[in-house]
């Protein structure tokens, strides 16, 4: 094995993926084998400190438009529209220093739960003609992509794929057998210990992470924001909790800052409503830990919450939040509102409602099942192991 490389990363300013990369190097800790990290962006990880737990290497590297490699992917692309060979030329220096029996690990986590993964197909193109072993690293796929033959064949490819969830577990068993299920590695995310904005202080709170993707995927349009004003309205208006916005990913074009910024703006008058800075993963983390309640549209931003025991309702798009909340508690009805399924304006309000008359339930319940449920996630050590 003697390396490991991890990729299909695309920074550390999405949070989320900051929490995979940290908690995957802690599941294969123990693994005799360098750990590598080929990144979209490499600046990000080397901000949050990524580069002090594993070497971060540029996923792109430039190459010679004198070339023949050069001169055959131009004539794909002007011939055919083919843009996959271009593509390639951009990674094929990189993954050049990958050698036969190396593992990578696919990280991306959810890159199957979209149409578009074409570039995730010739990555690992790139990795197995260089004699490495492929993993499909805590994923989460729709069922619906996994039927489409050209997605089917290339999961297949896969020498070991881990599952984050069992609605993906069972979409992928079917064409791959080397598939297991495991939890996202998130769960096993370290948080540190944290100082609240005075705003807060001895004071019982409510998180609430508000992504732009959530609100792209909405079928009515500004229902989703509409939504957010309401429960945070009932708060103010109907509870003596406060409030804390909680960003979790900056990337200049899906930033949460955005929309979260536009809320505090609006009740920021109530001196009960605070907006986080950004920070590490494991530092948000230290602060959702310290939620009564959490409301969360990014996934890791909600299993921050669920592996802290935090009474949680999420705002999710796709199968991965759907999938763990039906794995942690036998279903997703009233954990889990879909986006796309929004229609009135206080939907999200009576979850949150309904999040309270059980909160002492839903709190003992992970309190009970949580650490079992984090287990799983080192199954993927023993198979990883196993390669």
């Amino acid at each position: 094995m003697n390396r490991i490389y991890m990729y299909a990363h695309g920074g550390s300013g999405n949070h989320g993926c900051e929490a995979i990369v940290r908690s995957t190097l802690k599941i294969l800790e123990n693994l005799d084998a360098e750990k590598e990290l080929f990144s979209t962006r490499p600046e990000e990880d080397k901000k949050y400190g990524i580069h002090n737990l594993c070497t971060v290497i540029a996923e792109k590297e430039s190459y010679s438009k004198k070339s023949l490699a050069f001169a055959k992917a131009y004539m794909s692309l002007k011939l055919k529209n083919d843009y996959m060979p271009m593509d390639k030329l951009d990674y094929r220096k990189a993954i050049s220093k990958v050698q036969k029996g190396n593992i990578a690990l696919s990280i991306g986590g959810d890159n199957y739960c979209y149409a578009d993964n074409k570039r995730y197909t010739m990555l690992q193109d790139l990795f197995l003609e260089r004699g490495a072993k492929t993993v499909l690293w805590g994923c989460s796929v729709e069922p619906d992509l996994v039927r489409k033959p050209e997605i089917a064949n290339d999961l297949k490819r896969y020498s070991l794929i881990t599952a984050r969830e069992t609605i993906s577990y069972n979409a992928l068993k079917c064409v791959n057998p080397n598939t297991i299920l495991v939890s996202d590695p998130a769960f096993m995310l370290d948080r540190k210990e944290v100082i609240l904005p005075k705003e807060l202080e001895n004071k019982e709170f409510v998180g609430i992470n508000l992504s732009p993707m959530i609100v792209e995927n909405e079928s009515n349009n500004g229902i989703t924001v509409k939504n957010y004003e309401k429960l945070i309205e009932y708060i103010l208006e109907h509870t003596n909790l406060s409030i804390m916005l909680v960003p979790h990913v900056i990337w200049e074009f899906n930033d949460d800052r955005i929309p979260l910024k536009k809320l505090y703006e609006r009740y920021k008058e109530s001196k009960r409503i605070v907006l986080l800075e950004d920070m590490s993963c494991e530092r948000i983390k230290g602060y959702i830990a310290k939620c009564r309640f959490f409301i969360g549209a990014r996934t890791h931003s909600t299993i921050a919450a669920y592996s802290s025991c935090v009474p949680t309702l999420v705002v999710g798009y796709s199968v991965k939040a759907i999938g763990i909340a039906r794995d942690l508690f036998g279903t997703e009805e009233n954990y889990v509102i879909p986006v796309q399924n929004l229609q009135g304006e206080e939907e999200v309000l009576n979850h949150f409602k309904w999040l309270c008359d059980k909160e002492k339930e839903i709190r003992e319940n992970l309190r009970k099942t949580m650490e079992n449920y984090k287990m799983r996630a080192l199954r993927a050590y023993d198979a990883v192991k196993g390669l």
